[in-house]
């Protein structure tokens, strides 16, 4: 049988001319010529399948999470691609290396952190809710403090969470435990500036600090995180600071005493239970604040100038705390911050920041002026009742114009006092007032804040007897008019700089009328030869013990032939 295996013709080497082979001769050299090409064939086909078999391990290497995680691979792992679901933790959380992370929480939220060791809070959540770490230090938002810089940076944290990578350095180590700041130095500075000429009260110290920030309330003290020392410590590396918004030497003993302790480590600091992603404002209530003047004076007012700017992303911490006050004042309160406020006499825990102020900025009383450190934004006291009109859902944000409706008569509202400074012939001036025209409420302010605030707001003129039944004030519509009775006593400085002044600066149209001695109560208790008619000054000069004792507690019924002028003045005020 022929076989047909290579029937094709084939040329013998030389080139001479063609002949056929025998058919045995053929089959001899195929059998020879077969094995030769199947072995080339089959080598060519395992190196082809070794080169495959290698580039697959190799993309397997890279990709694989098993062989992503052992060292062998650490060199491909170098080129391989960014993994959006998990990247590192940076060197600024504080994750313990067995935390689960959970979601929730909202943002800037204060975050639990697992019970430390010797701690006396217990029952902490052992998880850590990431969408509230505060945003790493050297971030490209200038302008604004470090932990608020991104208004969205709950979700940002939430997104760049993962395991925490293992430090070889136990001071490291200890401060990701701590929450700390893996890089950037501890920073306060103080304003210690707060005399002005012309004013007399001093304005207490303040002081601002950035960095790993580690609030104690049981120890009354504040840790900045700070190996150099920097900053006006004193010679033990603290600085003491009573912060109430007024330096009186009376007062500051009964105010808790706050220390600033620069802590050469982390890992000497104690140890976080809460982390906070916005900045602290530590605070005293304590001295005159069950007095509305003072409530606004050494209170709100220094706290606005203090906090407004972070639009709410603040948290609020009250030393000398009442209860029943930041009740009171709970509308105020919740425009300037949108967390709950810490009893720093009572919390046990440690809080974490990363900027703070401890102590309030202020300006004069019920005034605001621009400043290059205590009011660098420039607020004014318009810009406070606007904050104040906001708080308290107030509706008026200027005053009635005579002549706009027909029939329509201006409100006058009367505050008249229970204790000193009566004006003893209140309703005759009522009376006098509703003759010129005036719609007239008489009025006591209570303890109900936004009640009272909301009869003022609906005023287009506020009368009242000098005393801090005027500091209400805030609350009239821009271009309203306030009217002050001035009592007897050289009193003109403390009328113009409590209630003339600020009311100018509030944009409001203001009056004065100066009381007679015919008009004081003080005809009845003094002869007129008495240093209080004689030479008012010498009790000013005495100090403010003898004006409370005497000038500060007359009574007064104004002359209605010399008083009205002033109301027609106030009505002529409301055509301007």
């Amino acid at each position: 049988m022929t076989s047909t295996a290579y029937s094709r013709q084939s040329k013998l080497p030389g080139g001479g001319g063609e002949r056929r082979l025998p058919p045995r001769l053929m089959r001899g050299l195929a059998s020879k010529i077969e094995p030769k090409k199947l072995g080339v064939g089959l080598i060519a086909g395992c190196c082809l399948a070794l080169l495959t078999y290698v580039s697959l391990a190799k993309l397997f290497a890279i990709y694989s999470p098993v062989f992503a995680s052992t060292a062998n691979t650490s060199a491909l792992m170098q080129n391989s691609p960014p993994t959006a679901s998990k990247p590192s933790v940076p060197e600024t959380e504080a994750i313990p290396p067995q935390e689960t992370l959970a979601g929730g929480g909202s943002k800037g939220d204060a975050v639990d952190l697992p019970e430390a060791a010797g701690s006396e809070e217990p029952g902490l959540p052992e998880t850590v809710t990431r969408k509230d770490m505060p945003v790493a230090a050297g971030s490209d938002e200038p302008g604004l403090p470090e932990a608020l810089r991104r208004k969205d940076d709950g979700e940002n944290a939430a997104a760049a969470a993962s395991e925490p990578k293992p430090s070889a350095k136990e001071g490291e180590g200890e401060q990701k435990q701590n929450g700390g700041a893996a890089a950037g130095e501890g920073k306060m500075t103080c304003d210690e500036n707060g005399v002005d000429e012309g004013f007399p009260y001093a304005r207490p110290t303040v002081c601002e600090l950035s960095g790993d920030i580690r609030v104690s309330p049981k120890q009354k003290t504040v840790y900045l995180v700070n190996p150099s020392g920097a900053g006006g410590f004193d010679e033990g590396g603290e600085k003491r600071l009573r912060p109430y918004a007024r330096k009186d030497d009376f007062l500051l003993p009964g105010v808790t005493e706050v220390t600033v302790k620069s802590s050469p480590s982390a890992a000497v600091a104690p140890q976080c239970t809460k982390r906070h992603a916005v900045p602290a404002v530590l605070f005293s209530i304590a001295g005159y604040t069950d007095n509305f003047f003072h409530d606004m004076t050494d209170a709100m007012v220094p706290l606005f100038l203090t906090a407004s700017h972070l639009k709410g992303e603040v948290q609020l911490l009250i030393t000398n705390y009442k209860p029943w006050w930041v009740q009171k004042y709970t509308p105020l309160l919740r425009k300037l911050s949108n967390y709950g406020v810490i009893n720093f006499d009572e919390d046990a825990g440690v809080h974490c920041f990363r900027s703070g102020f401890v102590g309030l900025y202020r300006d004069r009383d019920l005034i605001l002026s621009p400043h290059p450190t205590r009011n660098p934004r420039n607020y004014t006291m318009v810009d406070f009742n606007r904050f104040v009109r906001g708080a308290l859902a107030l509706p008026r944000d200027r005053p009635a114009v005579l002549g706009e409706e027909p029939g329509m008569r201006p409100r006058m509202l009367i505050i008249s006092r229970a204790g000193t400074r009566k004006l003893l012939n209140l309703d005759e001036v009522a009376a006098a007032a509703a003759e010129l025209g005036f719609n007239v409420t008489v009025a006591e302010a209570g303890a109900d804040v936004p009640a009272f605030a909301a009869q003022v707001n609906a005023a287009d003129v506020l009368l009242a007897v000098h005393g801090a039944g005027l500091t209400n004030q805030i609350f009239l519509p821009t271009r309203g008019v306030v009217v002050q009775i001035v009592p007897w006593g050289k009193m003109d400085w403390m009328a113009t700089n409590f209630y003339g002044m600020p009311a100018r600066g509030m944009q409001l149209r203001y009056l004065e009328y100066y009381v007679g001695e015919e008009e004081t109560s003080l005809k009845d208790k003094y002869p007129r030869e008495h240093t209080v008619f004689r030479d008012p000054m010498a009790l000013h000069k005495q100090g403010w013990q003898a004006l409370a004792e005497i000038v500060m507690k007359q009574d007064v019924s104004v002359n209605l032939t010399r008083f009205r002028p002033f109301l027609l003045q106030a009505l002529d005020k409301l055509q301007e």
